[in-house]
């Protein structure tokens, strides 16, 4: 036989070949998706427990997202007040300011004057006529405040350093009135900072929790299956049947219960947001960023979804098949 011929045979046989392995995975997603419809109920409980897996997967992460928007915006509106002593004239409290904008925790300095201290309590208590009527008739002086906005809350090292240590603010200080940063404000600050902790860890677990419970529901669905298909899966080992042909069926099978449930759960949690969104920015939560997410980059969520899903299946149908096989 010639060398031409020799290399005609090759490539018609690895032809053949690539031909006999796209039937075979072709035949693969038909019957898998077939064993997909045979018993409903046990359809109907996997892809359900698989949708609340992933929404609350979802969930978590676009809860950790909104908990970071709400508290970055909290911390660009707090500002961290020094009060210096009614007297200080704008040229020193100027210098104050200028020590201030020197440390690398601070973003920003605003100084406002009694009289405006004094404008703005009146204008924060414009409901309340006994207090305008007793600022009216008292001689009540208004401290200076110089408000400080920081980089990080939870971190006020080097401001708090600078309020004992810095000799110009010194001489200019009011002993009696405390730093914002020392009283309650720092309290609230760190118990906002407990709580987040708190939910995103609660949220972590939470998510564990269901991913296994949905695994263990896919892995006994599979199970099942192999169960009831006994004796098909019999006669396909006795004539020969690939070990990748018996497992795939099942193998897409799980896919199709995480790209049904990856569906299902992102169209619920996007509706729900969108219809929330409203609700929950009038009680100061910021949601744009995730709704923003969710709208714009839709495919590319529903896709990381999709993949999430079909990765638990996987691995459930992975392990049932190991496991109850014995291929």
């Amino acid at each position: 036989m010639s060398k031409k011929k020799k290399l005609d045979s090759k490539a018609l046989t690895v032809k053949k070949q690539r031909r006999r392995q796209w039937l075979t995975f072709v035949r693969m997603i038909r019957y898998g998706v077939n064993n997909f419809s045979r018993n409903a109920w046990l359809t109907i409980a996997a892809t359900a427990v698989m949708t609340v897996t992933l929404m609350i997967i979802l969930t978590t992460v676009a809860a950790r997202q909104v908990l970071t928007d709400t508290v970055a915006s909290i911390r660009d509106k707090v500002d961290m007040s020094i009060y210096l002593e009614s007297d200080t004239t704008d040229e020193q409290a100027q210098s104050v300011a200028d020590e201030l904008k020197k440390l690398e925790s601070v973003r920003a300095v605003k100084y406002i004057t009694p009289s405006q201290m004094r404008e703005e309590y009146i204008e924060a208590n414009k409901d309340n006529p006994r207090i305008i009527q007793a600022l009216k008739e008292s001689i009540t002086a208004f401290p200076g405040t110089m408000r400080v906005n920081v980089a990080d809350i939870d971190n006020l090292e080097e401001l708090q350093k600078f309020v004992e240590t810095n000799e110009t603010l010194k001489r200019y200080i009011d002993e009696t009135r405390k730093p914002s940063f020392e009283g309650p404000t720092r309290t609230a600050i760190e118990n906002v900072g407990r709580v987040i902790g708190f939910a995103e860890k609660s949220g972590i677990v939470i998510s564990v929790i269901f991913v296994v419970i949905s695994s263990l529901i896919v892995f006994n669905t599979i199970r099942m299956a192999i169960f009831n298909r006994k004796e098909e899966i019999q006669m396909m080992k006795l004539i020969g049947a690939d070990r990748s042909f018996i497992r795939g069926p099942f193998v897409v099978e799980a896919i199709v219960y995480g790209f049904i449930a990856a569906i299902i759960a992102t169209g619920i949690l996007a509706v729900v947001l969108l219809n929330a969104q409203d609700k929950l920015e009038s009680y100061g939560i910021v949601i744009d960023g995730v709704v923003r997410i969710m709208t714009v980059y839709s495919p590319i969520v529903l896709l990381a979804m999709i993949v999430a899903g079909a990765v638990i299946g996987v691995i459930s149908s992975l392990l049932a098949t190991h496991k109850y096989l014995k291929i």
